[in-house]
């Protein structure tokens, strides 16, 4: 079973529409998304709606929890999302807000042998990052109690393993956090007997998102982070 992961897609129709293609020449059986998919870049609306489109199966991010309340109680308070969390909640259609209030925060499937569960941030909340060797993923992979955990909102993609079980992050498709204005998703095969994980990095035109954002007046800071690849 060979499953393609998606998260933090952030508004950025080009780098989405990239990553389909990519992960369609790789003959995916199914594609999962982790959420994330408004904020930041200049087409929430568009972005939504091609998840929905394609049917991905989807749960929700921090930023698109955060853009439903119209708070921060789920992302930073800093100088870009004072901007770009009230400018995407004012762009967003009501079909597409409806459509985010009814994804799960966490999704628990098994392939073959295996007990998968995917998540946005961790087991624990949805906006705690669990970056590589780090105690936070220590202790939710040490209480853990499915064979792999599949989880997003570090843009940092990586595979770890903690005995038996396996944490991987696939990254981010829209806002990269890697040093590198490119997209990352995560192809992750299920096999009897244990789970074979591809990194993917692929390049996208990112300054046609970089003038959609500049036209759509979205700051400047913003823009750089999508040009270079770091926050």
């Amino acid at each position: 079973m060979k499953i393609a992961i998606i998260s933090d897609i952030h508004g950025n129709l080009e780098a989405l529409r990239e990553a389909f293609s990519n992960i369609e020449k790789r003959k995916a059986d199914a594609v999962i998304c982790l959420g994330d998919l408004v904020g930041y870049g200049p087409y929430p609306n568009e972005v939504v709606e091609f998840i929905r489109e394609k049917h991905i199966l989807n749960i929700l991010g921090n930023y698109d929890a955060a853009v439903l309340e119209k708070k921060f109680n789920y992302i930073r308070n800093n100088r870009i999302n004072e901007f770009c969390m009230p400018w995407t909640a004012g762009e967003l259609k009501e079909e597409n807000r409806v459509y985010l209030k009814s994804l799960p925060r966490e999704i628990n499937l098994q392939f073959l042998d295996k007990k998968i569960c995917f998540v946005h941030g961790s087991t624990r909340s949805i906006n705690e990052y669990l970056l590589e060797n780090s105690r936070e993923a220590s202790e939710v992979m040490e209480a853990f109690t499915g064979d792999v955990l599949v989880c997003a909102h570090t843009h940092i993609p990586c595979e770890s393993r903690y005995g038996s079980k396996i944490l991987i992050n696939d990254g981010s498709i829209g806002k990269p956090k890697i040093g590198r204005p490119n997209g990352t998703y995560v192809i992750m095969d299920v096999k009897y007997g244990d789970v074979y994980v591809e990194l993917v990095e692929f390049t996208y035109d990112y300054e046609k998102t970089a003038a959609a954002m500049e036209q759509k007046g979205i700051i400047k800071a913003c823009i750089d982070n999508i040009r270079t690849g770091m926050e």
